[in-house]
Protein backbone atom coordinates (compact mmCIF):
# COMPACT_ATOMS: atom_id res chain seq x y z
CA UNK A 1 0.00 0.00 0.00
CA UNK A 2 1.61 3.13 -0.97
CA UNK A 3 1.06 6.44 1.35
CA UNK A 4 -0.16 9.67 -0.12
CA UNK A 5 2.05 12.69 -0.30
CA UNK A 6 1.60 16.80 -0.73
CA UNK A 7 3.02 18.92 -2.36
CA UNK A 8 5.24 19.95 0.38
CA UNK A 9 6.78 17.25 1.14
CA UNK A 10 10.50 16.82 0.61
CA UNK A 11 13.21 13.36 1.60
CA UNK A 12 15.89 16.14 1.75
CA UNK A 13 13.71 17.44 4.77
CA UNK A 14 13.70 14.33 6.53
CA UNK A 15 15.41 13.26 9.14
CA UNK A 16 18.65 11.40 8.41
CA UNK A 17 17.04 8.37 9.69
CA UNK A 18 14.01 8.66 8.03
CA UNK A 19 16.03 9.07 4.78
CA UNK A 20 18.20 6.21 5.12
CA UNK A 21 15.31 3.89 5.82
CA UNK A 22 16.05 0.18 3.88
CA UNK A 23 13.81 -0.80 1.75
CA UNK A 24 15.25 -4.10 1.47
CA UNK A 25 16.44 -7.09 3.20
CA UNK A 26 20.05 -6.33 1.56
CA UNK A 27 20.41 -3.09 3.22
CA UNK A 28 19.07 -4.17 6.85
CA UNK A 29 21.91 -3.88 9.19
CA UNK A 30 22.16 -6.85 11.81
CA UNK A 31 19.86 -9.43 12.60
CA UNK A 32 21.62 -11.97 10.78
CA UNK A 33 20.31 -14.63 13.42
CA UNK A 34 16.70 -13.92 12.24
CA UNK A 35 17.80 -12.92 8.54
CA UNK A 36 20.66 -14.04 7.13
CA UNK A 37 20.43 -16.21 3.88
CA UNK A 38 18.48 -19.56 4.62
CA UNK A 39 17.03 -18.00 8.07
CA UNK A 40 13.62 -18.58 9.17
CA UNK A 41 11.91 -14.73 8.79
CA UNK A 42 13.61 -14.16 5.48
CA UNK A 43 11.95 -16.91 4.00
CA UNK A 44 8.97 -15.92 5.19
CA UNK A 45 9.22 -12.69 3.66
CA UNK A 46 10.80 -13.37 0.58
CA UNK A 47 8.19 -15.67 0.10
CA UNK A 48 5.34 -13.71 0.90
CA UNK A 49 4.08 -16.11 3.63
CA UNK A 50 3.80 -13.77 7.06
CA UNK A 51 2.10 -15.36 9.31
CA UNK A 52 1.02 -12.97 13.22
CA UNK A 53 4.31 -12.37 14.37
CA UNK A 54 5.22 -9.94 17.31
CA UNK A 55 9.08 -8.38 16.96
CA UNK A 56 10.36 -7.93 20.58
CA UNK A 57 13.88 -5.57 20.76
CA UNK A 58 15.24 -2.33 22.06
CA UNK A 59 15.07 0.60 20.67
CA UNK A 60 16.35 1.64 17.00
CA UNK A 61 17.50 -2.34 16.30
CA UNK A 62 14.79 -2.40 13.17
CA UNK A 63 11.53 -3.36 14.09
CA UNK A 64 9.44 -0.69 12.42
CA UNK A 65 11.75 -1.09 9.45
CA UNK A 66 11.01 -4.58 9.03
CA UNK A 67 7.54 -3.80 9.26
CA UNK A 68 7.99 -1.46 5.92
CA UNK A 69 10.38 -3.74 4.62
CA UNK A 70 7.27 -6.82 4.50
CA UNK A 71 4.94 -3.79 3.43
CA UNK A 72 7.05 -3.31 0.24
CA UNK A 73 7.17 -7.38 -0.17
CA UNK A 74 3.85 -8.50 0.25
CA UNK A 75 1.19 -8.73 -1.60
CA UNK A 76 -1.74 -7.92 1.41
CA UNK A 77 -3.30 -4.70 2.14
CA UNK A 78 -0.49 -2.91 4.88
CA UNK A 79 -2.40 -1.07 7.64
CA UNK A 80 -0.26 0.64 9.87
CA UNK A 81 -1.38 1.46 13.34
CA UNK A 82 -0.89 3.29 16.19
CA UNK A 83 -1.48 1.86 19.47
CA UNK A 84 -0.94 5.65 21.08
CA UNK A 85 -3.94 7.05 19.70
CA UNK A 86 -6.28 3.50 17.94
CA UNK A 87 -9.23 3.38 20.26
CA UNK A 88 -11.60 0.21 20.16
CA UNK A 89 -13.82 1.52 17.49
CA UNK A 90 -10.56 2.46 15.15
CA UNK A 91 -9.93 -1.24 15.68
CA UNK A 92 -13.31 -2.66 14.87
CA UNK A 93 -13.58 -0.55 11.79
CA UNK A 94 -9.90 -1.28 9.87
CA UNK A 95 -10.65 -5.19 11.18
CA UNK A 96 -14.92 -5.58 9.54
CA UNK A 97 -13.42 -3.85 6.45
CA UNK A 98 -10.24 -6.64 6.72
CA UNK A 99 -12.79 -8.81 7.25
CA UNK A 100 -14.48 -8.06 4.34
CA UNK A 101 -11.56 -7.89 1.82
CA UNK A 102 -10.93 -12.21 2.89
CA UNK A 103 -13.96 -13.01 1.98
CA UNK A 104 -12.98 -11.85 -1.34
CA UNK A 105 -10.03 -13.66 -1.16
CA UNK A 106 -7.89 -10.40 -0.13
CA UNK A 107 -5.20 -10.39 2.94
CA UNK A 108 -4.57 -7.52 4.91
CA UNK A 109 -1.45 -7.32 7.38
CA UNK A 110 -2.00 -4.82 10.39
CA UNK A 111 1.48 -3.54 12.27
CA UNK A 112 0.85 -1.98 15.48
CA UNK A 113 4.03 -0.47 16.75
CA UNK A 114 4.09 -0.16 20.13
CA UNK A 115 1.76 -2.84 20.82
CA UNK A 116 2.77 -2.94 24.56
CA UNK A 117 0.63 0.24 25.40
CA UNK A 118 -2.96 -1.54 24.42
CA UNK A 119 -5.12 -2.34 27.38
CA UNK A 120 -6.49 -5.39 27.66
CA UNK A 121 -9.91 -4.71 25.75
CA UNK A 122 -7.87 -2.83 23.26
CA UNK A 123 -5.77 -6.64 22.43
CA UNK A 124 -8.89 -8.52 22.81
CA UNK A 125 -10.55 -6.79 20.05
CA UNK A 126 -8.09 -7.91 17.63
CA UNK A 127 -8.37 -11.32 18.83
CA UNK A 128 -11.24 -13.12 16.81
CA UNK A 129 -10.04 -11.28 13.52
CA UNK A 130 -6.36 -13.10 14.00
CA UNK A 131 -8.39 -16.37 15.03
CA UNK A 132 -10.47 -16.15 12.16
CA UNK A 133 -7.68 -15.25 10.02
CA UNK A 134 -9.52 -11.78 8.90
CA UNK A 135 -5.86 -10.38 9.24
CA UNK A 136 -2.41 -10.78 9.95
CA UNK A 137 -0.86 -9.20 13.13
CA UNK A 138 2.65 -7.43 13.08
CA UNK A 139 3.31 -5.91 16.49
CA UNK A 140 6.14 -4.11 17.68
CA UNK A 141 7.10 -4.40 21.08
CA UNK A 142 10.30 -2.77 23.74
CA UNK A 143 8.73 -4.61 26.46
CA UNK A 144 8.69 -8.84 27.61
CA UNK A 145 5.26 -9.82 25.52
CA UNK A 146 5.05 -12.39 27.64
CA UNK A 147 3.96 -9.49 30.30
CA UNK A 148 2.83 -7.44 27.68
CA UNK A 149 0.45 -9.28 25.30
CA UNK A 150 -2.33 -11.01 26.23
CA UNK A 151 -1.69 -14.83 26.56
CA UNK A 152 -4.64 -15.47 24.22
CA UNK A 153 -2.79 -13.50 21.89
CA UNK A 154 0.42 -14.08 22.21
CA UNK A 155 -0.36 -17.65 21.63
CA UNK A 156 -1.52 -17.07 18.11
CA UNK A 157 2.02 -14.62 17.08
CA UNK A 158 5.21 -16.03 16.45
CA UNK A 159 7.65 -13.87 18.62
CA UNK A 160 10.95 -12.67 16.89
CA UNK A 161 13.47 -11.66 19.25
CA UNK A 162 15.83 -8.88 17.82
CA UNK A 163 18.97 -8.01 19.23
CA UNK A 164 21.21 -4.99 20.10
CA UNK A 165 23.01 -4.01 16.97
CA UNK A 166 26.70 -4.43 17.38
CA UNK A 167 29.66 -1.57 16.76
CA UNK A 168 30.12 -3.31 13.46
CA UNK A 169 26.60 -3.14 11.96
CA UNK A 170 26.14 0.34 13.42
CA UNK A 171 29.77 1.67 11.51
CA UNK A 172 28.63 0.12 8.64
CA UNK A 173 25.53 1.92 9.01
CA UNK A 174 27.11 5.28 9.22
CA UNK A 175 29.32 4.72 6.95
CA UNK A 176 27.06 4.48 4.21
CA UNK A 177 25.53 7.67 5.42
CA UNK A 178 28.38 9.52 5.01
CA UNK A 179 27.85 7.91 1.04
CA UNK A 180 24.76 7.91 0.05
CA UNK A 181 22.90 10.58 -1.75
CA UNK A 182 20.33 9.84 0.63
CA UNK A 183 22.56 11.14 3.25
CA UNK A 184 25.32 13.05 3.13
CA UNK A 185 27.16 11.22 0.11
CA UNK A 186 26.79 14.69 -1.99
CA UNK A 187 28.80 16.67 0.97
CA UNK A 188 32.34 16.90 1.34
CA UNK A 189 32.59 15.62 4.49
CA UNK A 190 36.18 14.74 6.73
CA UNK A 191 35.63 12.36 9.18
CA UNK A 192 38.23 9.88 11.37
CA UNK A 193 36.84 6.20 11.43
CA UNK A 194 37.61 6.43 15.52
CA UNK A 195 35.50 9.57 15.48
CA UNK A 196 32.54 7.64 13.85
CA UNK A 197 33.21 4.43 16.37
CA UNK A 198 32.95 7.20 19.35
CA UNK A 199 29.34 7.52 17.95
CA UNK A 200 28.52 3.84 17.56
CA UNK A 201 29.53 3.69 21.18
CA UNK A 202 27.87 6.25 22.30
CA UNK A 203 24.51 5.01 20.92
CA UNK A 204 24.34 2.22 22.79
CA UNK A 205 23.09 -0.56 19.87
CA UNK A 206 20.54 2.02 18.90
CA UNK A 207 20.43 2.61 14.63
CA UNK A 208 18.28 5.75 15.36
CA UNK A 209 20.14 7.12 17.94
CA UNK A 210 23.51 6.91 16.14
CA UNK A 211 22.20 8.52 12.79
CA UNK A 212 20.53 10.95 14.68
CA UNK A 213 23.40 12.09 16.61
CA UNK A 214 25.82 11.99 13.52
CA UNK A 215 23.21 14.18 11.46
CA UNK A 216 23.33 16.53 14.79
CA UNK A 217 27.26 16.49 14.42
CA UNK A 218 27.53 16.97 10.43
CA UNK A 219 25.18 20.20 10.79
CA UNK A 220 27.39 21.65 13.40
CA UNK A 221 30.54 21.40 12.19
CA UNK A 222 33.11 23.83 10.47
CA UNK A 223 32.33 24.53 7.13
CA UNK A 224 35.32 25.93 5.40
CA UNK A 225 36.53 25.86 1.74
CA UNK A 226 34.08 23.67 0.57
CA UNK A 227 34.71 21.10 3.02
CA UNK A 228 32.92 20.09 6.89
CA UNK A 229 35.61 19.05 9.25
CA UNK A 230 34.28 17.52 11.86
CA UNK A 231 36.43 17.40 15.05
CA UNK A 232 36.75 15.99 18.62
CA UNK A 233 35.40 18.62 20.14
CA UNK A 234 32.19 18.81 17.95
CA UNK A 235 31.50 16.21 19.15
CA UNK A 236 31.80 16.35 22.82
CA UNK A 237 29.49 19.36 22.51
CA UNK A 238 26.61 17.61 20.28
CA UNK A 239 26.42 15.40 23.11
CA UNK A 240 27.58 16.91 26.23
CA UNK A 241 29.92 13.97 27.42
CA UNK A 242 33.53 14.26 27.29
CA UNK A 243 32.70 10.64 28.36
CA UNK A 244 32.28 9.58 24.64
CA UNK A 245 35.60 8.69 24.45
CA UNK A 246 34.92 5.57 26.89
CA UNK A 247 35.05 2.65 24.38
CA UNK A 248 32.18 0.06 25.39
CA UNK A 249 34.23 -3.03 23.80
CA UNK A 250 37.59 -1.86 24.43
CA UNK A 251 40.27 -2.54 27.77
CA UNK A 252 39.12 -0.11 29.63
CA UNK A 253 35.58 -0.90 29.48
CA UNK A 254 36.84 -4.54 31.07
CA UNK A 255 39.10 -2.65 33.51
CA UNK A 256 36.34 -0.37 35.28
CA UNK A 257 33.96 -3.74 35.38
CA UNK A 258 37.09 -5.58 37.27
CA UNK A 259 37.67 -2.39 39.07
CA UNK A 260 34.08 -2.60 40.47
CA UNK A 261 33.64 -5.84 41.01
CA UNK A 262 37.39 -6.43 42.66
CA UNK A 263 36.39 -3.51 44.87
CA UNK A 264 32.98 -4.95 46.30
CA UNK A 265 34.86 -7.95 46.97
CA UNK A 266 37.53 -6.39 49.15
CA UNK A 267 34.35 -4.93 51.13
CA UNK A 268 35.27 -1.41 49.74
CA UNK A 269 32.42 0.86 49.26
CA UNK A 270 34.19 4.22 48.40
CA UNK A 271 36.23 2.54 45.72
CA UNK A 272 33.33 0.48 44.54
CA UNK A 273 31.28 3.26 44.15
CA UNK A 274 33.09 5.03 42.31
CA UNK A 275 34.04 2.68 40.04
CA UNK A 276 29.99 2.78 39.37
CA UNK A 277 30.30 6.03 38.34
CA UNK A 278 32.96 6.26 36.42
CA UNK A 279 31.17 3.71 34.76
CA UNK A 280 27.64 5.16 34.09
CA UNK A 281 28.79 8.93 33.57
CA UNK A 282 31.20 7.49 30.62
CA UNK A 283 27.78 6.07 28.80
CA UNK A 284 28.01 2.42 30.35
CA UNK A 285 24.44 0.64 30.04
CA UNK A 286 23.29 0.44 33.45
CA UNK A 287 21.90 -2.83 32.45
CA UNK A 288 25.35 -4.45 31.81
CA UNK A 289 26.44 -3.43 35.49
CA UNK A 290 23.13 -4.24 37.08
CA UNK A 291 23.78 -7.71 35.40
CA UNK A 292 27.39 -8.13 36.65
CA UNK A 293 26.36 -7.23 40.10
CA UNK A 294 23.43 -10.25 39.96
CA UNK A 295 26.43 -12.52 39.11
CA UNK A 296 28.62 -11.08 41.57
CA UNK A 297 25.50 -11.48 44.47
CA UNK A 298 25.99 -15.28 43.49
CA UNK A 299 29.37 -15.42 43.14
CA UNK A 300 30.95 -13.41 46.04
CA UNK A 301 27.90 -13.69 48.56
CA UNK A 302 26.05 -16.50 48.11
CA UNK A 303 23.90 -17.78 51.55
CA UNK A 304 26.35 -15.64 53.64
CA UNK A 305 23.44 -12.85 52.99
CA UNK A 306 20.40 -14.48 51.27
CA UNK A 307 19.26 -11.14 50.07
CA UNK A 308 22.07 -9.70 48.34
CA UNK A 309 20.65 -11.96 45.11
CA UNK A 310 17.18 -10.65 45.19
CA UNK A 311 18.22 -6.72 46.16
CA UNK A 312 20.54 -7.50 42.86
CA UNK A 313 17.66 -8.49 40.78
CA UNK A 314 15.64 -5.71 42.19
CA UNK A 315 18.20 -2.90 40.87
CA UNK A 316 18.05 -4.41 37.85
CA UNK A 317 14.51 -4.30 37.43
CA UNK A 318 14.67 -0.40 38.85
CA UNK A 319 17.62 0.33 35.66
CA UNK A 320 15.08 -1.54 33.38
CA UNK A 321 11.84 0.77 34.17
CA UNK A 322 13.19 3.89 34.81
CA UNK A 323 16.88 3.85 32.99
CA UNK A 324 19.57 6.88 33.48
CA UNK A 325 20.14 9.09 35.31
CA UNK A 326 17.55 8.35 37.97
CA UNK A 327 18.48 4.78 38.38
CA UNK A 328 22.29 5.58 39.19
CA UNK A 329 21.27 5.70 42.55
CA UNK A 330 19.48 2.26 42.94
CA UNK A 331 22.68 0.53 41.42
CA UNK A 332 25.31 2.99 43.92
CA UNK A 333 22.51 1.70 47.00
CA UNK A 334 23.05 -1.99 45.58
CA UNK A 335 26.84 -1.89 45.11
CA UNK A 336 27.86 -0.18 48.34
CA UNK A 337 25.29 -3.75 50.02
CA UNK A 338 27.46 -5.75 48.11
CA UNK A 339 30.45 -4.45 49.43
CA UNK A 340 29.49 -4.14 53.00
CA UNK A 341 27.84 -7.66 53.67
CA UNK A 342 29.88 -10.65 54.54
CA UNK A 343 31.62 -12.85 51.48
CA UNK A 344 31.15 -16.51 50.20
CA UNK A 345 32.36 -17.94 46.90
CA UNK A 346 31.49 -21.68 48.42
CA UNK A 347 28.32 -21.32 46.26
CA UNK A 348 30.53 -20.79 43.26
CA UNK A 349 32.98 -23.30 43.91
CA UNK A 350 30.10 -25.98 44.46
CA UNK A 351 29.39 -25.56 41.33
CA UNK A 352 31.95 -25.51 39.55
CA UNK A 353 33.33 -28.65 41.15
CA UNK A 354 29.76 -30.21 40.30
CA UNK A 355 30.29 -29.05 36.72
CA UNK A 356 33.96 -30.62 36.01
CA UNK A 357 31.86 -34.17 37.16
CA UNK A 358 29.03 -33.27 35.36
CA UNK A 359 31.06 -33.37 32.11
CA UNK A 360 33.03 -36.08 32.90
CA UNK A 361 29.92 -38.37 33.92
CA UNK A 362 27.42 -36.85 31.33
CA UNK A 363 26.36 -40.66 30.96
CA UNK A 364 26.07 -41.77 34.21
CA UNK A 365 22.17 -43.21 34.98
CA UNK A 366 19.88 -41.59 37.69
CA UNK A 367 19.22 -43.67 40.48
CA UNK A 368 15.85 -45.43 40.08
CA UNK A 369 14.81 -44.80 43.49
CA UNK A 370 14.64 -40.90 42.86
CA UNK A 371 12.86 -41.48 39.33
CA UNK A 372 9.73 -41.05 38.28
CA UNK A 373 7.46 -43.21 37.39
CA UNK A 374 4.17 -42.26 35.50
CA UNK A 375 3.46 -45.20 33.72
CA UNK A 376 2.70 -49.05 34.34
CA UNK A 377 5.96 -49.67 32.57
CA UNK A 378 7.88 -47.45 34.64
CA UNK A 379 6.93 -49.04 38.01
CA UNK A 380 7.65 -52.67 36.49
CA UNK A 381 11.36 -51.52 35.74
CA UNK A 382 11.63 -50.41 39.52
CA UNK A 383 11.25 -46.74 38.80
CA UNK A 384 11.16 -44.85 42.22
CA UNK A 385 11.13 -47.98 44.29
CA UNK A 386 11.69 -47.47 47.48
CA UNK A 387 11.47 -44.15 47.25
CA UNK A 388 11.43 -42.28 50.76
CA UNK A 389 8.54 -38.90 51.20
CA UNK A 390 11.29 -36.86 53.76
CA UNK A 391 8.48 -34.97 54.78
CA UNK A 392 6.53 -38.35 56.28
CA UNK A 393 9.57 -38.61 58.71
CA UNK A 394 10.34 -36.35 61.87
CA UNK A 395 13.39 -34.62 60.60
CA UNK A 396 12.10 -34.66 57.31
CA UNK A 397 15.20 -36.55 56.10
CA UNK A 398 15.75 -40.25 54.84
CA UNK A 399 19.07 -41.86 54.40
CA UNK A 400 18.23 -42.02 50.57
CA UNK A 401 21.29 -41.88 48.12
CA UNK A 402 20.15 -39.46 45.32
CA UNK A 403 23.65 -39.14 43.93
CA UNK A 404 24.98 -41.89 41.13
CA UNK A 405 26.69 -44.72 42.50
CA UNK A 406 30.30 -43.29 41.32
CA UNK A 407 30.00 -40.37 42.95
CA UNK A 408 28.17 -41.05 46.46
CA UNK A 409 30.61 -39.58 48.54
CA UNK A 410 31.34 -36.64 46.67
CA UNK A 411 31.66 -33.23 48.01
CA UNK A 412 31.12 -30.28 46.23
CA UNK A 413 29.71 -27.42 48.82
CA UNK A 414 31.96 -26.27 51.51
CA UNK A 415 30.35 -23.63 53.11
CA UNK A 416 32.45 -20.59 54.83
CA UNK A 417 31.50 -19.17 58.60
CA UNK A 418 30.57 -15.65 57.08
CA UNK A 419 27.47 -14.20 57.95
CA UNK A 420 23.77 -16.47 57.71
CA UNK A 421 26.34 -18.85 55.67
CA UNK A 422 27.59 -20.21 59.28
CA UNK A 423 23.70 -20.95 60.50
CA UNK A 424 23.51 -23.09 56.94
CA UNK A 425 27.12 -24.82 58.11
CA UNK A 426 25.80 -25.90 61.22
CA UNK A 427 22.41 -27.10 59.64
CA UNK A 428 24.42 -28.98 56.84
CA UNK A 429 26.71 -30.60 59.58
CA UNK A 430 23.80 -31.43 61.43
CA UNK A 431 22.06 -33.61 58.41
CA UNK A 432 25.21 -35.46 57.48
CA UNK A 433 25.93 -37.05 61.00
CA UNK A 434 21.86 -37.74 60.84
CA UNK A 435 22.67 -39.57 57.79
CA UNK A 436 25.76 -41.14 59.51
CA UNK A 437 23.63 -42.51 62.19
CA UNK A 438 21.11 -43.68 60.18
CA UNK A 439 22.90 -45.70 57.08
Amino acid sequence: MTEQRTLFENDENKPLAERLRPQTLDDFAGQEHLLGEGKILRKLILNDNISSMIFWGPPGVGKTTLAHIIANHTKSEFVNFSAVTGGIKAIKDVMEEAEQKRKFGGKTIVFVDEIHRFNKAQQDAFLPYVEKGSIILIGATTENPSFEVNSALLSRCKVFVLQQLQTENLFKLLKHALSSEKGFGNSNIDIKDEYIELICNFANGDARNALSTLEMIVLNSNFENNKITVTKEIIEQCISKKSLLYDKNGEEHYNLISALHKSMRNSDPDAAVYWLARMLEAGEDPLYVARRVIRFASEDIGIADTRALELAVSAYQACHYIGMPECADALAEVVIYMSIVPKSNAIDVAYNRAKQDALNTIAEPVPLVIRNAPTKLMKELNYGKDYQFAHNHKEHLTNMQCMPEKLKDKVYYTPTEEGLEKKFKERLEFIKNWKKQHQ
